[in-house]
């Protein structure tokens, strides 16, 4: 049964009866407002949403990075399944696929973000949202909606955590910053690691 975050909740991802997670999915969706049109119609409008996936270290250190132009992380444990440049079609527009079992124990934390690449803000998008999957089971273990207008064009989404048990939790951040690439968003995360 899925959780319903609100912004700054944690929840644990231990599985029901016992057992630990393996292989997770952050899937995010979203839709682009229609414009309205000149003659009283609406208009179709493509926007680039991109998640991206950050694997700190303990000490809140930079490990390693995931997105659209970097797809799979140096060890191979998380892995992007690519960009979809426009949010057309229901359900998950992108993932990012995280196999806990072959994460760097040095990873304690996975920062998830969203930004526009083409640069729209959130005033432009709705429907957005993350939610986090057991990959072996198919399950939606936690969802967090995104939506929300705004003169942002990213979001800090949500992290996930490794207890000292190797329990993990999720955390919905829900943080609005500003930038067009993961890389401008680095700097956000600090605050919330």
């Amino acid at each position: 049964m899925s959780v319903n975050l609100t912004k700054g909740q944690k929840v644990s991802l231990a599985k029901r009866g016992g057992g630990t997670l393996s292989v997770v999915r952050m899937g995010l969706g979203w839709d682009a407002v229609k414009k309205r049109g000149l003659f009283g119609g609406s208009k179709s409008q493509s926007i680039d949403l991109d998640a991206s996936a950050l694997l700190f270290d303990g000490a809140g250190q930079l490990v390693d990075a995931v997105w659209f132009r970097q797809l799979q992380s140096r060890d191979g444990s998380v892995r992007h399944t690519g960009d979809n440049l426009t949010g057309d079609g229901d359900g998950d527009d992108e993932s990012v696929i995280v196999d806990l079992t072959r994460l760097s124990p040095g990873t304690t934390q996975i920062v998830f973000t969203v930004n526009s690449f083409t640069g729209q803000d959130f005033s432009q998008i709705e429907n957005a949202f993350c939610r986090l999957v057991d990959e072996t089971t198919g399950e939606e273990l936690a969802r967090y909606d995104l939506s929300g207008s705004g003169q942002h064009n990213a979001q800090i989404m949500a992290k996930v955590s490794r207890a000292g048990s190797g329990e993990w939790t999720m955390t919905a951040i829900g943080a609005t910053a500003s930038g067009r690439t993961v890389q401008d968003l680095v700097p956000a995360t600090a605050g919330y690691l």
